[in-house]
């Protein structure tokens, strides 16, 4: 179960020559893959493209009436592969899947790719997850993309330029059969927008084009001597053909390239921001025009010598705005312009953060700097922003601070009893070597729980616990992998290595049943019917045929006595061996987006519908809040305590409760007081329901009446 549904959105695809398209940035990136004529799309989901493969499955009907073939690969390597079907053939593909850790996997593909080079286009869609909403290592793919000599755009976050990125990117990678690499920032995969649509195209050559007449060229498959033609093939040929078709293209942009004797070059995912921090210091409107000359970098690698002279000469000062490190777009000015003997002085680094998102707060403080340095009188220090009237001398009074919010489970999450179970059997067995992995489970190294020790990558948790394989302690190490991160490679990196190895720890594999970390989709072990793929196959089942004796399943986390004991079982049992435990249970906020549209719809139909809820008795609370270290969850708090003879807060529950049980489990495994009680609030009561409740409200009441007067005795007495 994907996140949410593109059903309806998918329509606009069949938007045709003239008529105006008005969406988000991954529909758009769709749209202009079938105006492009693309014959075949794969990938793999991670922020921020996730919903690209979401709209690519909503969409497959339209795509099969194309004949484009769409396929959600097991990974990012695979999807990359996939590329290899543009190497002898004038198709075009492309792949897409989450930068870097995806480039980083498929990066032996991709390098196979770039070095036998392509004759259809080829284009790799990548979301640039870089800055202070990534959940991953703080890197760039413009490293990559050096490395490998695959052409790397970075257009303005607007539709048009997207959709012209695309289109171009194919044409690019054709004319200098390289595969290009296009690079989405989070805002220019959420950005809303309008541009001018065209008409689908259908391939002009297709895939049973290919298959029936098949081509082999062995000076393109990547072994010596070819491999060694590839290199000087890059150079002299790939590298001049793309510069020239930037270049003639118009893929870089000016603007008032001729309004002042100093300027700005800029990535083009850059530019919304860049002419956001201009305007709020009156340099420019909210439009784009700008009293700055600006060179925008559409394609960033590689860059266009003719261009950068163009641009820089008769300036006397140049900044670069170049977001993440190393600064490699700034040393390659550097070089530029000295070989051609300019003597433009370039900023970048120097006045700008090194490492580090380029918010317009950062950017806007650079962009100060550098102005008062060339032009001050442009700069009316009265209108300044609050965020750099301290920077110019304009005193500026010390705002709240924001506390800091780190990630946690979801309320009602399935996983946050596995950790708490695991937090009962430290107390009894004392701490154990965890390996994380990626994926929501990562949230157990932050409080309360504060379990892991390591990361490695997808898939990679029993893998990065190999070296512990020791026989001076009968004390396990546990690792623990999600169900997305089993398919994707941990059954031959982790499973298959823990066996062929003949290690004696424990792996817990999290089963939500799809990818629950990145939306939702489907997998191997999903328990949904997928019309177009399969599912319904046994984790279990899967470790048992790499040669796992030792595997056992618990469907339900929330029974956290029974996940304490069996992972106790696990680190205890005398049998030698790899061991696996399969914990089961749905993803609460995908499986609370499924029922709860259900259960208002039937409310609304005058239907009877119960839903649970969790409270905690006030007068039976002591106020040890053991409930809330051991579960953590977002709808237990504190309130006041209603008895005026006990000043500590008790326990409460929040509205935001969703009826998962779990902090009535942690009361009865970890042996804390019975003050949790469960309610149910019923829609729309039958007359059997309302009988209940008149008696029930009857006897309580006689039971709180008869306490008062005991009450009122003693303190009368």
């Amino acid at each position: 179960m994907a996140e949410r549904s593109f059903k309806r959105e998918v329509q606009k695809l069949y938007l045709g020559d003239g008529e105006e398209f008005h969406g988000e940035g991954i529909l758009a990136v769709t749209k202009a893959l079938l105006q492009s004529g693309v014959s075949y799309v794969a990938g793999y989901q991670g922020a921020p493209i996730s919903h690209l493969m979401d709209v690519l499955n909503d969409a497959n009907d339209i795509l099969e009436e194309l004949g484009v073939h769409f396929e959600h690969s097991a990974s990012e390597a695979t999807a990359a592969a996939t590329l290899a079907a543009s190497v002898n053939y004038p198709l075009r593909g492309a792949v897409a899947f989450k930068s870097t850790v995806g480039t980083n996997v498929a990066s032996d593909a991709l390098a196979n790719l770039a070095s036998g080079g392509v004759t259809g286009g080829a284009l790799i869609i990548v979301g640039e997850d870089y800055g202070e909403g990534s959940s991953i290592m703080q890197e760039r793919s413009h490293a990559f993309a050096m490395k490998s000599q695959i052409w790397l755009l970075d257009p303005r976050p607007n539709l048009p330029s997207i959709v012209r990125a695309v289109e171009q990117g194919f044409a690019l990678s054709e004319a200098s059969n390289t595969p290009v690499m296009l690079e989405l920032r989070v805002r220019a995969c959420h950005v809303h927008g309008r541009f001018i649509a065209k008409n689908n195209a259908r391939p002009r050559f297709t895939l049973s084009d290919a298959v029936e007449n098949p081509v082999r060229d062995v000076s393109r498959i990547v072994l010596p001597p070819a491999s060694f033609l590839h290199e000087q093939e890059k150079i002299q040929k790939r590298w001049p053909a793309a510069q020239t078709f930037i270049r003639e293209n118009a893929l870089n942009e000016f603007f008032a390239e001729r309004a002042q004797d100093f300027g700005i070059i800029l990535q083009g995912g850059m530019y919304n921001t860049t002419v956001r921090a201009l305007e709020l210091l009156g340099l420019a409107d909210a439009f784009g025009e700008c009293k700055i000359p600006l060179y925008v970098l559409n394609v960033t690698y590689p860059l266009v010598d003719d261009e950068i002279k163009r641009f820089c000469g008769g300036k006397r000062g140049v900044l670069l705005i170049e977001e993440g490190q190393p600064d490699f777009i700034e040393q390659n000015l550097h070089a530029i312009l000295r070989k051609a003997g300019l003597e433009t002085r370039i900023l970048g680094k120097d006045v700008l953060p090194m490492a580090g998102e380029y918010t317009a707060a950062t950017v806007i403080q650079g962009v100060l700097k550098f102005v008062e340095r060339y032009a001050p009188h442009l700069i009316d220090k009265e209108r300044l922003p609050r965020v750099v009237r301290r920077l110019a001398g304009v005193p500026e009074p010390a705002g709240d601070q924001i506390h800091p919010r780190p990630p946690s489970f979801c309320t009602g999450c399935p996983e946050r009893p596995i950790f708490t179970a695991m937090k009962l059997v430290e107390r009894e067995l004392g701490e154990h070597h965890v390996s994380c992995d990626i994926g929501c489970h990562l949230f157990s190294i932050l409080p309360p729980f504060n379990i892991g020790a390591t990361t490695m990558g997808y898939g990679l948790g029993w893998a990065s616990s190999a070296a512990f394989k020791t026989g001076k302690t009968d004390k396990r190490t546990i690792s623990i992998m999600g169900d997305g991160g089993f398919w994707h490679n941990g059954l031959t990196s982790g499973v298959g290595n823990a066996v062929f190895n003949q290690s004696d720890s424990v792996l817990l594999v999290v089963d939500n049943s799809y990818t629950a970390a990145t939306g939702g989709q489907d997998i191997l072990s999903s328990h949904a019917v997928n019309p177009i793929r399969t599912t319904k196959l046994s984790i279990a089942d899967a470790v048992r045929g790499v040669g796992v004796k030792w595997v056992k399943t618990i469907t339900r986390t929330y029974d956290v006595a029974g996940m304490r004991d069996l992972l106790k079982e696990a680190l205890t049992t005398k049998e030698k061996g790899p061991k696996v435990i399969v914990a089961q249970s749905e993803c609460m906020l995908n499986q609370q987006r499924r029922v709860k549209p259900l259960m208002r719809k039937l409310a609304n139909q005058g239907k009877r519908v119960v839903r649970e809820r969790f409270g905690v008795d006030a007068d039976t609370c002591t106020g040890d809040h053991s409930c809330i270290r051991l579960s953590g969850c977002p709808s237990l708090s504190i309130g006041p305590n209603p008895d005026p003879l006990r000043k500590d807060p008790v326990a409460t529950v929040l509205d935001s409760c969703v009826g998962c049980g779990l902090c009535g489990e942690v009361a009865h495994a970890a042996v804390l007081c019975p003050s949790f009680f469960r309610a149910d609030v019923v829609s729309n009561p039958s007359a059997w329901d309302g009988l209940k409740g008149g008696v029930r409200r009857a006897v309580i009441g006689f039971l709180q009446r008869r306490t008062d007067r005991r009450l009122a005795g003693i303190f009368a007495g």
